[in-house]
């Protein structure tokens, strides 16, 4: 690892090698008595051969950079090593929901490539995930040897427990959304805020810690955390209908086909017309939404700018972040590239 410390490039380059590092790490022990439980969870992170020289493959890993630059923001490089463990061990937990998520939702396709019960089944799917989600805890455990304190890491520890509870409780009001004709977009919001955010807020408010902050100055980013993680969702449910499927690695209007009650579909049903909110009802109430009807309900959407409605919410929150990060009185130089990320956020195509 003191050869990743030392190593030359951008600081963004060089915060993912040490966070890859901690995760392979913890990740390794997953074969020690079950190979093939390495080999999926390898798979899922696009580590194998067949995929490691594609970063597609391996997801954005935006929630770990955010730990690593929370904490660079507050005690400068130093901590944001110290802060490796933490991010490896939050972007574990993320992969372990999309391993859990994929499966209830029946995705085949994650990362321009079949997801990992597509390809190995359901249940061995769900022991993948449920060793991404002990080996998220391995990594975290490893602050300690980072020089956290131990009274430090064990209120890691229970913010991260709470978190989960907080993702899983999302993902239950998401699935329930799916058997309900009246969800509002506010209760969209609010599931999201736990689905989503709060992963983000907790990789951005424990970054900070790590980094030495004081309780205000932890809870403004992490509320700048929150504000991005609602952003980066409804971006998310923006690209999945209107998104372009050689970026995004799903097909075009994927969230409809798949019966997705995501944020454009329901601000078409609270915007559309009597006859318009019948025919989603109707093709959502069918076997299968067919390649006419997703075309067709795309159409009723352009017809009500629900894509402009869309970029003016994420617009919004991403507002929200940039003023989270104004409140820490931290110098500019400080959170620079915070405001860099927030911008590229935003204006992503995948």
């Amino acid at each position: 690892m003191s050869d990743l410390i030392a190593q030359q490039g951008g600081d963004e380059e060089r915060w993912a090698a040490l966070c890859q590092w901690e995760m392979r790490r913890a990740v390794e022990h997953l074969g020690e008595t079950a190979p093939l439980l390495a080999e999926m969870a390898n798979y899922h992170l696009g580590w194998t051969d067949d995929f490691a020289a594609d970063v597609r493959y391996r997801g954005k890993r935006i929630r770990p950079l955010i730990a690593m630059a929370c904490a660079a923001a507050v005690g400068g490089d130093e901590a944001a090593v110290r802060s490796a463990a933490l991010a490896a061990a939050v972007e574990l937990l993320h992969n372990f929901t999309l391993v859990h998520d994929d499966i209830q939702d029946q995705s085949e396709q994650r990362r321009h490539r079949p997801t990992v019960w597509a390809r190995w089944g359901t249940a061995q799917a769900i022991n993948a995930g449920d060793a991404l989600y002990a080996a998220a805890h391995l990594a975290l455990l490893g602050a300690a040897e980072a020089g956290a304190k131990a009274e430090d890491v064990l209120d890691l520890v229970r913010g991260f427990e709470a978190t989960t509870l907080e993702i899983v409780s999302g993902q239950v009001l998401d699935l329930q959304f799916e058997s309900r004709t009246d969800v509002t977009p506010d209760e969209y919001i609010a599931m999201i805020t736990g689905k989503t955010a709060r992963i983000v807020e907790y990789a951005a408010g424990a970054g900070a810690w790590i980094g030495g902050a004081g309780p205000d100055i932890a809870g403004d980013l992490a509320g700048y955390g929150m504000a991005l993680g609602i952003g980066y969702q409804i971006h998310d449910d923006l690209l999945g209908t209107f998104g372009d499927a050689s970026e995004t690695g799903k097909p075009a209007g994927d969230d409809i086909r798949r019966k997705k009650g995501s944020l454009p579909v329901l601000l078409l049903h609270e915007r559309g017309t009597a006859d318009e909110r019948a025919y989603i009802d109707h093709a959502y109430r069918s076997e299968h939404v067919d390649d006419a009807m997703v075309e067709q309900i795309i159409a009723m959407m352009r017809t009500h700018e629900i894509e402009i409605e869309m970029l003016s919410r994420v617009e919004t929150y991403h507002a929200s972040a940039l003023a989270a990060l104004e409140r820490t009185g931290l110098p500019a130089e400080r959170t620079a590239f915070l405001v860099t990320l927030t911008t590229r956020l935003q204006h992503r195509t995948s």
